[in-house]
């Protein structure tokens, strides 16, 4: 698949996930131990009195597997998936052991940037889901996206 520039993406755009990720109870606890220990992330025991009732990945294991899956998706920008923040980012339903979870994202506006008119501004909406087809994260995400004259080959030498 050719890489996608600025010019090749318009509002509307649908970019499905090609590959999905499962999600065992010792990846949530080893991310966990790492980068969020939380009772809840760490174990059932721990989980149990908590809102989550049983072991719960933590949401930025979430995020993190959600860009796992966006990059091997069909949504593949020119000099890959540079982020300039979020909008909205939110978990509606915990991610569990044995989950499988996929990726859709959609173009929600392109915009060339105030800034550099070498790249443009992609607000790109991604959600994960499990295997259930519910979504477990949400997110309204700006990409920066190169315009064809602003890439580096643009620049070489014919």
């Amino acid at each position: 698949m050719s890489p996608l520039y600025f010019e090749d993406l318009a509002a509307g755009q649908r970019y499905p996930g090609t590959t999905t990720a499962r999600i065992t109870a010792d990846d949530i606890r080893a991310f966990a131990e790492k980068y969020d220990p939380q009772p809840f992330h760490l174990g059932d025991e721990g989980a149990a009195g908590s809102v989550f009732g049983s072991l719960a990945a933590s949401g930025w294991h979430t995020a993190a597997i959600t860009m796992q899956l966006l990059v091997a998706s069909e949504f593949r920008p020119a000099g890959g998936i540079v982020g300039a923040g979020f909008d909205e980012l939110s978990w509606p339903r915990p991610v569990r052991p044995d989950d499988e979870l996929r990726v859709e994202s959609d173009v929600l506006e392109v915009r060339p940037s105030r800034s550099n008119p070498r790249v443009g501004i992609v607000k790109l909406r991604t959600v994960t889901f499990n295997q259930d087809d519910k979504p477990v994260q949400t997110s309204v995400g700006n990409i920066v996206v190169p315009t064809r004259s602003g890439s580096p080959a643009a620049d070489a030498p014919a």
